[in-house]
């Protein structure tokens, strides 16, 4: 996600210093005009706005220790990771503690609507016109949900759709398989009516097909089923279906299908040998 992100907002114009945990990756953006660090504090030295978008709020919190020293007083930090309900919250104190502006600002949206600008924005926190150009630059619309962690919380609750429905087509067409039909027979069906979805077609269509490069790998949606049922148990909710997503995902990363896109999750479903 992050390379794409970064490759949209210098093609936005948008002056780039980028860090990755491996050179390597990112050294293909200095073609576009990035300038490439071997720190993330290097990469912040004097930006207006330091983006992070890493794997979870453990890897944000480590990076960003070393960063928020060398910000400058009137940045601003922009918070795209998904990290959860609790893990936004940790993350905005270390905020407040540096006393740095923060806007929780995750992204719906996988690999493709990242390298096409196309992502959905939702973002908490003081508005500023700099955060904008860049929302501006790598998304199709940005929702503007609260003033705090909002938008970290919505984030979870866009997940807990996604997720539920790329494990239920899984399952659909597992079943299809184990009753002995034509897997396609089952998007025939739902094709064009109230049943029916693009995401559906899209995810199923693959699955038929065996082809799952990764848009979204599974591990990220075990992770993140993860963190949808914890916060939502925290809230009081009682999240069993996405607990039941998580257990899915967990079992089709024992499956060795980890690497490969969320669809994959189909595998668990599938009849043990």
């Amino acid at each position: 996600m992050g390379e794409p992100i970064a490759r949209n907002l210098l093609h936005a114009g948008i002056e780039v210093r980028a860090w990755n945990r491996t050179r390597v990756k990112a050294e293909p953006l200095a073609d576009d005009g990035a300038v490439v660090c071997d720190e993330p504090a290097e990469a912040a030295d004097g930006a207006d706005v330091v983006l992070t978008m890493l794997h979870d709020a453990a890897s944000v919190e480590d990076v960003i220790a070393g960063v928020l020293p060398a910000m400058e007083e009137d940045a601003v930090w922009a918070q795209m990771s998904t990290v959860g309900a609790d893990g936004a919250d940790r993350l905005a104190e270390l905020a407040r503690a540096r006393e740095v502006t923060f806007v929780d600002c995750p992204v719906l949206g996988t690999r493709k609507p990242a390298e096409d600008g196309a992502l959905v924005v939702l973002a908490a926190g003081p508005r500023d016109e700099r955060v904008q150009r860049i929302f501006d630059a790598i998304g199709s619309r940005t929702m503007w949900v609260g003033e705090g962690t909002e938008a970290s919380r919505l984030k979870l609750v866009a997940n807990s759709w996604a997720l539920a429905l790329t494990a239920s087509v899984g399952e659909a067409l597992a079943l299809a398989q184990a009753f002995g039909l034509d897997q396609s027979l089952f998007l025939e069906a739902i094709g064009g009516g109230a049943l029916d979805s693009p995401y559906a077609q899209l995810k199923g269509g693959a699955i038929i097909k065996g082809e799952l490069p990764a848009s979204f790998r599974a591990t990220g949606a075990a992770k993140d089923a993860g963190l949808v049922a914890e916060a939502g148990r925290a809230a009081g909710a009682h999240p069993r279906i996405a607990e039941a997503v998580r257990e899915q995902f967990l079992r089709t990363i024992e499956l060795g299908h980890g690497g490969e896109d969320m669809a994959a999750v189909y595998f668990a479903a599938l009849p043990n040998d």
